[in-house]
């Protein structure tokens, strides 16, 4: 056979014959990567290629209708962002920084599912250090077995003699495929090897869990067209510094992609947060300038996030800016629109602002509280413990209505706030809770004085 040299793309998975320093398709400079490949050619026309049998197409009427197979997981936060739990067949990414936990949450579904048959693929550890861990998790599983193997070949040899119902493979990017030159971790390795994987799963239906390293970047390592293939796509987020992980959809084809679940870091594993609106409120400061509380959804689940601001004069001709937790494009916005409309000089000021908790807040119902946070912490003044606030901030100053906001107002009044500043057109839709005082406000100059700031 013929070899011959194609390029990809280790960002997108474009295929090219010829190298260049940017690659076609999705413009990014330096990343193409050469890899050996066998010329379809060398086949010969109408040459069979090791097919087995040759699928038909069928009218869709004829097809199942009925509902894909779930199970749950035995944990309610994997289930939740899973869409109710894992589909038989379904081949899921699980990506994140090291030591973020990602090994951690799939060796404690192995021990909350003590009937299923589970093949553990392990190529960075050997069977001594994955029987350490599962000890220290007290995790027993009868029916777990595992597997340290990283060629991929030796891989789906032993799961269809094994025939497990769920297969996880720890990483991805340690597997490899004999018959490709190139070095495991590379992208014709990486896209060959999850493409058997894929092809394991669909056709015996199994349940397939696949860990992918991250880049600097924090994108899963390997060409973009991985994440494209997988079923699902999950990113397990947070700091190591702190005790709390958000596990994150970013790809669901069996539900929606808004869904969070958060963990707790522990001696013992991970622990599910039920509740995490309580936790990231924990610890507020008393009679402190500069904090407010939003409510956002994640999905269906109302989480209430504190924004905090500090704003401190400076005598440098640009103040700084940084933003963690918003958006900086929303964050530079809402600093205008409080100079124009709000009367409050902010420019001559250094600002930051941070959400409590690691929180991503990409929802433009928390522009008040990040407003109201900055005018605290600019005249010093608390705007109190018992309050919150709702909205959505245009450039002309206006409080615009968020969606589900009886919803917010329920998980406000749940945890113990007595006031809260909502958009003043949607007061009549607004079903008050008992013991929470609305405080309605047409504009940023409204809400400001709402709360005698």
């Amino acid at each position: 056979m013929k070899a011959k040299t194609l390029f990809y793309c280790r960002e997108c998975g474009n295929e090219t014959g010829k190298w260049s320093g940017q690659c076609p398709a999705c413009g990014a400079w330096n990343s193409l990567e050469e890899v050996s490949a066998v010329d379809p050619a060398a086949k010969g026309p109408g040459k069979k290629s090791g097919v087995r049998h040759l699928n038909k197409p069928r009218p869709i009427a004829e097809l199942d209708e009925g509902q894909e197979l779930r199970f749950s997981t035995g944990l309610g936060e994997l289930d939740r962002v899973l869409g109710g739990g894992a589909v038989k067949g379904s081949l899921v990414l699980f990506g994140g920084a090291p030591g973020i936990g990602k090994s951690t949450l799939l060796l404690q579904v192995c021990g909350n599912l003590p009937k299923a048959k589970i093949l553990y693929v392990t190529g960075e550890e050997s069977q001594r250090q994955l029987k350490m861990r599962a000890g220290r998790l007290r995790v027993e599983g009868e029916g777990l077995f595992v597997l340290a193997e990283t060629d991929i070949g030796a891989v789906v040899q032993n799961a269809e003699e094994f025939k497990p119902d769920i297969l996880i493979i720890d990483s991805i990017q340690t597997m490899y495929n004999s018959d490709v030159s190139s070095a495991p971790g590379s992208v014709s390795q990486v896209k060959d090897c999850t493409m058997a994987v894929m092809h394991l799963a669909k056709t015996m239906g199994i349940t397939a869990f696949v860990v992918g390293h991250v880049n600097k970047e924090g994108a899963i390592a390997g060409p973009k067209v991985l994440e494209h293939m997988v079923d699902c796509v999950l990113y397990f987020e947070g700091d190591r510094s702190t005790n709390y992980r958000i596990l994150r959809s970013a790809k669901n084809r069996f539900g929606s992609t808004n869904e969070i679940g958060v963990f707790e870091m522990a001696d013992d594993g991970l622990r599910e947060v039920p509740n995490p609106s309580e936790v990231m409120l924990s610890g507020r400061p008393v009679n402190a300038s500069g904090t407010c509380v939003t409510c956002v959804l994640q999905g269906t689940r109302p989480i209430l996030a504190e924004i905090q601001a500090l704003l401190s004069p400076t005598s440098l001709t640009q103040p700084r800016r940084n933003a963690n937790g918003v958006d900086y494009n929303r964050y530079m916005l809402l600093l205008a629109v409080l100079e124009k409309i709000g009367g409050l000089h902010v420019g001559s000021c250094d600002a930051y602002v941070n959400v409590v908790g690691g929180l991503e807040l990409d929802e433009p119902a928390a522009d008040l509280g990040i407003v109201l946070a900055i005018a605290s912490s600019f005249r010093d003044k608390p705007i109190g413990e018992d309050l919150a606030a709702i909205g959505e901030i245009g450039l002309t100053g206006e409080i615009r209505s968020v969606p589900a906001i009886n919803q917010r107002l329920q998980e406000i009044a749940r945890l113990g706030f007595k006031r809260c500043v909502v958009p003043a057109h949607c007061r009549d839709t607004i079903k008050a809770p008992e013991g929470l005082k609305i405080l309605p406000a047409r504009n940023v100059r409204d809400a400001i004085n709402a709360i005698v700031i």
